[in-house]
């Protein structure tokens, strides 16, 4: 297995968009999908980034790093979200590979933490992620905040 940037590989851009889509969108939002993946390929920001796990040709798990995932917590950067792993690949621990990834790259880009929101109940708490609180959508629901620690200090 590989986990790919999609910047730097923009041959699996389409196929990466579909499985995006088909597990974090709905019928009324593929182009919000396909306008911010195709804006993270091009800016020279270090944030949003696209990743994809492939294995044979196929991809089998997705993760993104953004600015906000859509909530309340503006004040906090970046967000991991995204993180999928197709179900035939589930209990081979690509989950885990994909956070530790996302660690790494967050490190790189010289952030301390890395934050991300869920309704998961004990997932996250397994691979050290410090549950935070709630933070609040758009339309005044809330869900658990996580945090996770690079390793950078500031």
């Amino acid at each position: 297995m590989k986990i790919i940037e999609l910047q730097e590989q923009n041959n699996l851009f389409k196929k990466a968009l579909q499985v995006f889509w088909k597990q974090w969108g709905n019928e009324h939002n593929y182009k919000f999908y396909e306008d911010a993946m195709i804006h993270s390929c091009t800016t020279k920001s270090d944030i949003p980034r696209f990743y994809v796990a492939v294995e044979e040709g196929n991809i089998i798990g997705t993760y993104a790093l953004i600015r906000n995932d859509l909530n309340s917590r503006q004040d906090l950067c970046p967000w991991l979200a995204c993180l999928y792993v197709d179900e035939q690949h589930r209990g081979k621990e690509i989950g885990y590979k994909l956070l530790q990834h996302a660690q790494k790259e967050t490190a790189k880009k010289g952030y301390e933490n890395l934050y991300l929101s869920t309704d998961l109940e004990g997932y996250y708490e397994k691979y050290g992620w410090s549950n935070r609180g709630v933070v609040y959508g758009v339309s005044g629901d809330y869900i658990k905040l996580y945090e996770k620690g690079t390793g950078v200090n500031k």
